[in-house]
């Protein structure tokens, strides 16, 4: 049984009885209203989740009745009643903020059953969406981060609680999954949110720029040097200074970084005298730096200084629960900002989303949802608005060797949260031997441990 509210409003009332009777065999809470004075009295007393409205009322105007609803419950979602004669009031009807239309009679139920249902899904996807807002508002720059997945809301609580400090965070992650993001909302949580947030990549700047880039440099330090330049530490004074990539750096800068660590002070390029500085430094980094350190790429020291708190940002393909929420925030996004009409993102168009592995992560994922707003030319985005390009069409489909690993993978980690990481329970509930299970335990890299006490969080050495 469905606990969503959905208010029905005619002065017919064959139709309300029809509509009604229909609506409970499918699970609904059904109100009824004859007119705009009963609907909007039953509005004011109860939260509704969908209403639907004929736009010929006796007494009144439908539109002005939605348009008045719409007012006061402007992410409600509303469904317009019309008939065969009147589709064009039922157009103008959408164009003025009406989620859809059904024709009269109602011969249809698979018509008006799916016009409810992704009505109901979009008014749910709002709400997650305000919820998510209203929450992080909280936590200030969060608002920023949308992520109903449990890692993700894992990754908050910890956030929380380091923005309070001034020790050095590490943040992992692949291109596109949002580390700048993260780092901004460490800072503007902390104490020293009024100070300034700098950030540069490590791996977009020179070798032999880098240096003059975060340490400044003196006048006469060389040929071109007519003035004295402020680096990026010293113009992060009293606030955070984000260093992304710090793996692609050389040793020989990471001895000197290593020094600013240890000393707070810089010394720039071509000065005699060192700089005392205040600042908090976050970095990140798109592979494992304890991988590197083993390769010889990266200095031990410096990696114990920067791990302190290393925090991992899991790749879209592992927190697809959370498309559907990215992939309307960011639409309603661009339509507010285009000044267009907010659209519909198809239930298609979302499987599809979910279904696609997202190389280029977050990043990937706004472009394509941008590209589509753009190009729309109806009030949906369906899912050719989304995959416009045919050679993406190769990632929805694995070799058999893939798709078999990833259901191992699913169904041990399933497995494990559902026997709280008990494996003697594991294995009576798949029917297979306990050294069965401990092998694809140890063929996965899944620690039983993390599942205890109902937890589940683990991170992939695979998605760094």
């Amino acid at each position: 049984m469905s606990n969503e509210k959905i208010l029905v409003v005619d002065d017919d009332n064959s139709i309300l009885e029809v509509i009604q009777m229909r609506l409970k065999a499918w699970g609904y809470n059904v109100a009824v209203a004859k007119n705009g004075t009963e609907a909007k009295a039953a509005l004011s007393s109860t939260p509704f989740n969908l209403v639907i409205i004929d736009l010929r009322l006796s007494e009144e105007d439908g539109l002005d009745l939605m348009e008045e609803i719409l007012t006061s419950h402007p992410n409600l979602p509303i469904i317009i009643l019309t008939a065969h004669g009147s589709i064009e009031s039922a157009v103008e009807a959408m164009r003025k903020g009406a989620y859809g239309y059904i024709t009269k009679p109602l011969v249809n139920n698979e018509d008006l059953a799916t016009h409810i249902k992704n009505a109901l899904e979009k008014q749910r996807l709002t709400q997650e969406i305000e919820l998510l807002r209203s929450q992080l508002d909280e936590q200030r720059d969060f608002r920023h981060i949308i992520g109903k997945n449990k890692k993700m809301q894992e990754i908050f609580d910890s956030v929380s609680k380091i923005a309070k400090t001034d020790c050095t965070v590490i943040i992992y992650g692949e291109s596109g999954t949002g580390k700048e993001l993260m780092a901004r909302a460490i800072h503007h949580n902390s104490n020293r949110s009024k100070g300034p947030f700098i950030a540069t990549n490590c791996g977009a700047i020179p070798e032999g720029l880098l240096e003059n880039e975060l340490f400044g440099h003196i006048r006469g330090a060389y040929t071109d040097a007519h003035e004295s330049k402020e680096g990026l530490f010293a113009q992060a004074d009293g606030g955070s200074i984000f260093l992304d990539e710090i793996s692609n750096t050389s040793q020989t800068f990471q001895i000197k970084l290593l020094r600013v660590l240890q000393e707070r002070e810089i010394k720039p390029v071509g000065g005699t005298k060192n700089i005392k500085i205040n600042v908090r430094i976050i970095a990140a980094s798109n592979i494992d730096l304890q991988k590197a350190v083993n390769d010889g790429t990266f200095r031990e020291d410096l990696f114990y200084r920067i791990h302190v708190v290393p925090i991992y940002i899991p790749p879209l393909r592992e927190r697809k629960d959370d498309i559907p929420l990215l992939a309307t925030y960011f639409m309603t996004e661009f339509c507010n900002a285009l000044k267009k009409d907010v659209l519909e993102i198809t239930p298609a168009a979302i499987q599809r989303m979910t279904l696609y592995d997202w190389p280029g992560n977050i990043r990937e994922l706004k472009n394509k949802v941008e590209h589509a707003v753009i190009m729309a030319n109806k009030n949906i985005i369906a899912p050719g608005d989304i995959f416009t390009d045919s050679s993406v069409i190769k990632n929805f489909f694995h070799s058999y060797k893939d798709a078999k690993e990833r259901f191992e993978r699913e169904y041990l980690e399933n497995l494990m949260k559902m026997s709280n990481g008990n494996v003697t329970t594991a294995s009576k509930m798949a029917k297979r031997y306990r050294a069965d299970i401990y092998k694809l335990i140890k063929k996965h890299n899944i620690n039983p441990d993390n599942y205890k006490n109902g937890t589940s969080f683990t991170v992939s050495k695979k998605a760094l």
